[in-house]
């Protein structure tokens, strides 16, 4: 009987492994959506710190160590959260292979008819319903039920370090932008430059996010765009009705 602890860790199970299954896609797919959601993340959360700072005062060295402090706690925390979060879904998808690689090997008949009234469901007939889960059963059994009854692929796992890594990257490139530009900038147009490539910014990454998750383009840009607004305005308000009352 295979238990939870006799999977490997990358779960690559069963005499297919090396096979092609297209997780490779779902993986990129993840990684690249981690980066995304890293460097808006990195935008927003330092954009709105520079700014709150910079309504509070006109010194550039505490804009920046601010801002630092900022980019560095935030692209940790983005790559701790990130890698948690993986993590924990990937053991919950090998619990799921695992109980299904006991139900194959106590319960065959029962799994093939299980697999063959989802077919059924999709609307093949019972005949053909039945023969399409015996080929698949004979080519490999977890691999055709992780993706009928799971919408898992049986051999391709997500890496919680890899994901980590690229939100914590993506963060820190997204939040050097507004970091840099109030930091570098004369006083006299730091704030609006800062205001027009935080927009510019987000403009990019709420596209990108649109086209990953096949999503209405133009209502993620208005709701990347917007909450960033939303987030310097509040802010530099703050810091300016702080600052003025210091």
């Amino acid at each position: 009987m295979t238990t939870d602890a006799e999977l490997p860790p990358d779960t690559e199970i069963g005499p297919h492994e090396h096979e092609p299954h297209g997780g490779g896609t779902n993986a990129l797919l993840n990684w690249l959506r981690a980066a995304v959601l890293g460097a808006n993340d990195g935008i927003v959360s330092t954009a709105g710190l520079v700014m709150g700072v910079a309504g509070a005062t006109t010194d550039r060295q505490a804009i920046f160590v601010a801002g630092l402090a900022g980019v560095i706690a935030g692209a940790l925390s983005m790559a701790a959260g990130e890698y948690v979060s993986v993590s924990s879904q990937k053991d919950t998808e090998k619990a799921l292979l695992a109980k299904e690689m006991r139900e194959l090997e106590e319960e065959p008949e029962e799994e093939l008819a299980e697999l063959a009234g989802i077919y059924r469901g999709k609307g093949l007939s019972e005949a053909t319903a039945r023969q399409v889960a015996l080929e698949l059963t004979a080519h490999d059994a977890l691999a055709a039920h992780a993706e009928a009854e799971l919408g898992l692929d049986a051999y391709e796992r997500t890496k919680p370090s890899h994901a980590a890594l690229a939100s914590m990257t993506a963060f820190t490139i997204g939040a050097l932008l507004p970091l840099l530009t109030i930091t570098l900038l004369p006083q006299s147009v730091r704030i609006w430059a800062t205001v027009v490539s935080v927009v510019l910014a987000l403009a990019l990454t709420g596209f990108a996010s649109a086209r990953f998750t096949n999503a209405i383009v133009s209502r993620a840009m208005v709701r990347t765009v917007g909450g960033g607004l939303l987030a310097m305005g509040v802010t530099y308000a703050v810091g300016s009705l702080v600052g003025a009352n210091i």
